[in-house]
């Protein structure tokens, strides 16, 4: 059976010995069954990850006895913000998790005028926590030892507004002047990626969005639906100017 990898915010060293949080515990000792003596891989966020095994079920609770610090280099030399129209339900689920896995930075959800989701204060931060969690489990199955943000929800005209000192700012836009074989690699290797909702942006958005700094970038001759463009402008990012490989 592969090892479980698990992610606990505690900060973590050789030879302590940690408590895990309920749904932790839960997932290693309702789901899978583990017993003490067990391997586990643990990471705290911090860049690290570290051997463990189960040491005890206390109350319900899995108790972890750390044993070794090994490296893992899984982060991408590029540092990704996408700036995510947010769609409905699976579609915007499945954008984040595989971000994720193509090495993105953080998250910034952005309502827009075509966004078909529209959240309360209160629905935003439920939303967020559900978005991190998800984020924090694409972030232990993909072998990442460190946790994009997903920031609270922003408004169109408050996105815009944040300042940003990004190489390049990128709009995906069909129609864009520019495509990404056209840019160069950027000195400070921080890229911000916008991307619409279903729908796409509006022109007025777009204007705004072009006005601010962002340069139009079309991906290719067909309309990519709103989780294909995220995931296609990563991949070639990442295959130009970070870790993925095709050879």
């Amino acid at each position: 059976m592969r090892i479980p990898r698990i992610y606990t915010p505690q900060p973590l060293a050789v030879q302590d010995s940690v408590t895990l949080e309920r749904a932790a515990s839960q997932h290693l000792l309702t789901v899978l069954r583990l017993k003490p003596g067990a391997a586990l891989v643990l990471f705290d966020g911090s860049g690290c990850e570290f051997e463990a095994r189960l040491d005890a079920d206390d109350n319900r609770r899995a108790r972890i006895l750390v044993t070794a610090e090994c490296s893992r280099h899984s982060e991408s030399p590029l540092r990704i913000s996408l700036a995510q129209g947010i769609s409905r339900g699976e579609r915007m689920d499945y954008t984040l998790q595989k971000a994720v896995e193509l090495g993105i930075t953080e998250i910034v959800p952005v309502v827009t005028e075509r966004s078909v989701v529209r959240l309360n204060a209160e629905h935003a931060q439920r939303k967020r926590e559900h978005w991190q969690r998800l984020v924090i489990s694409a972030c232990e199955q993909s072998g990442r030892v460190r946790i994009p943000p997903v920031h609270v929800p922003l408004s169109y005209t408050d996105f815009l507004r944040q300042p940003t000192d990004a190489a390049h700012k990128l709009l995906l836009d069909p129609e864009g002047s520019l495509t990404l074989n056209m840019l160069e690699r950027p000195a400070n290797a921080l890229i911000h990626l916008l991307v619409g909702p279903e729908g796409g942006l509006s022109k007025a958005e777009k204007a705004r969005a072009l006005a601010t700094g962002y340069a139009g970038v079309r991906l290719g001759p067909r309309i990519l639906r709103t989780e294909t463009a995220a995931l296609v402008a990563l991949s070639l990012l990442q295959g130009s100017w970070g870790d993925l490989v095709g050879d």
